[in-house]
């Protein structure tokens, strides 16, 4: 296998969304024995065009990054068509921390946006697992956040980081699928990995990781601030707060009310916020 690894083939999934952009991104790896990232939603179209790319009998491995719809649900129809084996962290609660988990059990905090629940890998990846063959080499990152199993694969100073970074706009942090504590320890992860170039699963590479990272772990603080400043005035709720600090339209505000929520949760872990009430999605929080 070559030292430089070569940039991927791109395949663009037929399925714009103001949380997907442009589409999902399929990544292509290899020629003789190629590895497919991210296969994408179920779409015949899709899988079609997958599949004239690689061309009869190429395709040895497909890994899914996380378990959501638009990453995950087309593996299983092209495992049937080529025979290559499907791998994945595993099914889509796994890898929930400990505070999730209890979360998820004694509170109603919804979740689930998009998520492939019949999802289930052939194989399981953890952390630090490596899939190689005379043309690629590629490492598992367990970089949870985004989703709790999430996966990111480093090739070489290429990273495949799936919806950890983007570079259009910020991932969806829900609660208990998402996590920002998670969230944070992945991003200064991939930072100290160092890597040359980020392919996200949407929109275009990511040729300065440094600099957006660094911008995307500032623009969570900077949300911190301002709910810690809402709560200040008053107790609220996520859905409260949202309207009140994000410029979207209102078809976003579900998404911006996610994102508030794994804040609250993130600061009451550290002391710095309180439930009124058994938390769940629409509970008012106080500043402690």
């Amino acid at each position: 296998m070559t030292d430089a690894p070569k940039p991927p083939r791109v395949i663009l999934a037929p399925n714009p969304s103001p949380l997907t952009g442009a589409g999902t991104n399929t990544f292509l790896l290899g020629q003789a024995q190629i590895a497919v990232i991210d296969p994408g939603p179920d779409l015949p179209e899709h899988r079609a065009r997958i599949l004239a790319e690689a061309g009869p009998g190429r395709i040895t491995h497909i890994l899914v990054t996380h378990a959501h719809r638009d990453h995950s649900e087309g593996a299983r129809a092209l495992a049937e068509a080529t025979g290559a084996p499907v791998f994945g962290f595993g099914a889509p609660e796994a890898g929930r921390s400990p505070l999730m988990q209890r979360l998820a059990r004694q509170g109603d905090l919804a979740g689930g946006e998009g998520m492939d629940h019949g999802f289930m890998p052939d194989v399981l990846l953890a952390d630090g697992d490596s899939l190689s063959c005379e043309e690629w080499e590629l490492h598992a990152l367990h970089t949870p956040g985004h989703f709790a199993g999430h996966l990111a694969f480093r090739s070489g100073a290429q990273i495949f980081c799936g919806d950890l970074v983007m570079g259009w706009s910020s991932t969806l942090i829900s609660p208990p699928d998402g996590d920002l504590g998670d969230y944070f320890r992945s991003l200064s992860r991939l930072e100290a990995l160092a890597p040359a170039i980020l392919f996200p699963a949407h929109g275009p590479a990511v040729t300065d990781p440094a600099l957006r990272i660094a911008e995307l772990a500032a623009h969570r603080r900077q949300r911190t601030g301002q709910i810690m400043a809402a709560l200040t005035t008053a107790p609220a709720s996520a859905s409260e707060i949202a309207a009140r600090i994000y410029d979207v339209p209102e078809h976003l505000l579900p998404a911006a009310t996610r994102n508030v929520l794994a804040h609250l949760i993130a600061l009451a872990e550290i002391g710095a916020a309180r439930p009124l009430e058994e938390l769940h999605a629409a509970a008012r929080f106080s500043r402690s």
